[in-house]
């Protein structure tokens, strides 16, 4: 009997649902800096930075069982507060899921989004389909992105760290907004949602509000 016990646990250490994982490519931008220093950011606490767009392009894995190898999933946020260190205020999403998803994988992002976002997709008013592409460039300073899902935008080059300070003391002053993310920080020359579900549309450009780099789910 202990002898199938300890079968029947190494087959499910062994198989494909427990051993899974997710892993691909993730920007965002707000509107308002995240490489800024502490009185810049404070400055601009409650006026700015209440829109935000998220995007994942999976490069290989399952999550909850479902194979997800180059699709894509975007979130488009609108906040009462401004996108920072902590959020208790009303936020809505809207959700836009890789046109090229079946059902089963169309679900599965959705499910994804909403963990990896957290309390942000608490409240999630609309989920769209769309064609989502985001490519990371080969620069040197590996932060430059396009992301195009339907009405949602973003486009970003590497920062000069040396001369686009705005005080002495900017740094990586807020963390992404994902989980499971590393990325650095990037200049947002496009930032932007054309679409109607929050009711409202931002265009926003030249500010040092967004981030590039990988995410790793287990």
């Amino acid at each position: 009997m202990r002898r199938c016990l300890s079968l029947i646990t190494m087959a499910l250490m062994a198989s494909p649902a427990v051993a899974g994982g997710i892993r691909g490519q993730y920007v965002e931008a707000r509107t308002c800096d995240v490489y800024v220093g502490a009185c810049f950011a404070n400055a601009d606490t409650s006026l700015t930075g209440k829109n935000a767009v998220i995007g994942w392009k999976v490069e290989e894995g399952t999550f909850e069982g479902i194979k997800l190898d180059g699709l894509g999933v975007v979130a488009v946020l609108s906040t009462s507060d401004t996108l920072g260190l902590k959020q208790s205020g009303i936020s809505r999403a809207v959700i836009i899921v890789d046109e090229k998803a079946n059902s089963a994988q169309r679900d599965a992002l959705v499910r994804f989004a909403r963990e990896q976002g957290g309390e942000l997709l608490g409240n999630v008013v609309a989920i769209r389909s769309a064609a989502v592409e985001l490519d990371i460039c080969g620069c040197k300073g590996g932060s430059c992105a396009i992301l195009r899902a339907g009405p949602a935008r973003i486009t970003t080059r590497c920062i000069d760290y040396d001369h686009e300070k705005a005080c002495s003391n900017d740094i990586n002053f807020y963390p992404p907004l994902a989980r499971g993310v590393k990325a650095q920080s990037a200049m947002a020359l496009e930032h932007s949602f054309t679409g109607t579900e929050l009711n409202e549309t931002w265009k926003d450009s030249e500010r040092r509000g967004a981030y590039v780099g990988s995410f790793e789910v287990r």
